[in-house]
Parts: C-alpha cells; sequence; structure tokens
C-alpha cells in the first residue's frame, strides 16, 4: 500500500515555491521521489528550494517565472519536458497578494481588485490550461484554495472571492478532463503561519498561541500538512479521486 504514495519518476511543477507552503510542497514532492520544477518570481529563493533537494538525493529544476503571465506558464511547462522528458503533475500554490493592505470590499481599489483575482484565479487557470498540453493519462493539477472561499471574509474579499472561483474551476476543470485520464483536485489549508500570513493579518508570533486555541486539534498547521495532502493527491493512491477540495485545517468548522 504504501508503495501508491511513491513518485518515483514522476515530474512535478510547483509555482510560488520559494518560501512556505509552496516550498514544503516542493520538498514532500521530492521526499516521495519525484523530480521537482520549483518555480516563482524571486530566483534566489527557488534556487535555494533545488538546491536542498538535490542535497538531499534529489532532482530539481529552478526555473524563475510570474505564472500571472500566459507566456511564462508555457515556458514553465516546456522547461519541464525539456529537462525531465515528461510532465505529470502541475501545483498552482502562488497566490496571495503582493499589496497586503485589508479591506472592505466597498473600499477595494480597482489595482487591488485587479491584482487578487489575476494572483489568485487567473493564475491556476493559466497553468492549468499550460499543464495541460502536455499532461498525458495519470497526470494531475491541484490548486491551492483558502478556507476563505467558503466563507464570509471581511476585509479580505477579493481574496477570498478568488478562492471561491478556484474551487469552481477545479471542479469543472475535473468534469472536461476526466475522459483524458487526467485529475484535477483542490487543497483548502486552514492557518499556517508563514510570512504572507503573518504579513497579511497584521500578526505577531505572541498572538499565534491564542489563534490556536480555536483550531480542535490545538496547533496551526504546517507546511508539510499541504506537503502531505498534495502527495497524496497526486500519487496513485488518489488515482480515483478527482473533482475534490481536500480540507486540511485541524478540524475548524
Amino acid at each position: 500500500m504504501l508503495d501508491r504514495f511513491r513518485l518515483d519518476g514522476k515530474v512535478c511543477v510547483v509555482t510560488g515555491a520559494g518560501r512556505g507552503i509552496g516550498r514544503g510542497i516542493a520538498l514532500g514532492l521530492a521526499a516521495a521521489g519525484a523530480r521537482v520544477v520549483v518555480a516563482a518570481r524571486r530566483t534566489h529563493e527557488i534556487d535555494a528550494v533545488a538546491a536542498e533537494i538535490v542535497a538531499a538525493g534529489g532532482e530539481a529544476l529552478a526555473v524563475t517565472a510570474d505564472v500571472v503571465q500566459p507566456d511564462d506558464n508555457d515556458r514553465l511547462a516546456a522547461a519541464a519536458v525539456e529537462r525531465f522528458g515528461r510532465l505529470d503533475a502541475w501545483i498552482s500554490n502562488a497566490g496571495g497578494s503582493d499589496e497586503r493592505i485589508m479591506r472592505l470590499l466597498p473600499d477595494v481599489p480597482m489595482h487591488q481588485w485587479d491584482e487578487q483575482i489575476g494572483l489568485n484565479l487567473t493564475a491556476p487557470w493559466l497553468g492549468a490550461q499550460a499543464a495541460l498540453r502536455h499532461l498525458g493519462e495519470g497526470g494531475s493539477v491541484v490548486t491551492i484554495s483558502s478556507m476563505a472561499a467558503g466563507r464570509p471574509s471581511v476585509n479580505n474579499g477579493p481574496y477570498a472571492i478568488a478562492k471561491a472561483g478556484v474551487n469552481q474551476m477545479t471542479t469543472t476543470l475535473a468534469a472536461e478532463v476526466a475522459a483524458r485520464g487526467i485529475r484535477v483536485n483542490a487543497v483548502s489549508p486552514g492557518p499556517i503561519p508563514t510570512e504572507v500570513f503573518m504579513e497579511a493579518l497584521k500578526l505577531t508570533p505572541e498572538q499565534l498561541p491564542m489563534i490556536a486555541k480555536n483550531v480542535p486539534l490545538g496547533r496551526l498547521g504546517e507546511p508539510e500538512d499541504v506537503a502531505a495532502a498534495v502527495v497524496y493527491l497526486v500519487s496513485p493512491a488518489a488515482s480515483w479521486v478527482t473533482g475534490q477540495v481536500l480540507t486540511v485545517n485541524g478540524g475548524i468548522g
């Protein structure tokens, strides 16, 4: 049974992989045997992640890319195929916000709306399009959603709306490509104190224990928690799983 979770020989692209959850996903896939294409806008960060994978005995390629740009997604997919000869999984993790200012929806300026929708919804759609030009039977697309997608998200509306769109895109795309033997799923994480999470919510480390008290399992998440879910979803163990949004949140209702 455990062999079904192995990814030996698989080639996986991870966007937003320079830090936080994306870094955790890249390292997790590599530990399961995958060859990982590590992508993000900050070259020094993805170079460090790729070097970490190689130092642990894995194979990795760092590709600097801005996944809001259609051409960058195509270039990223092509780089994976050129280097490793195939593409098996595309994980759209890049997201969040460049402008970390919380506003009520009536006060959101157009530039912030466009940036949030572009990074959190358009980019995963573009990534899926690029990946599907190369994925064959048994291939997989995984999007990273958010708990914010399914509930009111005061002061964080554009992000939540974009992630709700990601969930709809995931389930629709899964139905559209199932006949090709390609699976599409999402992971919806709960609170994980990454750098972006801390900055966006203006939190200090001293406040984290109070937030953890609201989690039934008694702790905040870690990037490895999301990585484990992604490894499962792209592995043969999930070969009969598609169109699902897997919530990883410590039991938060």
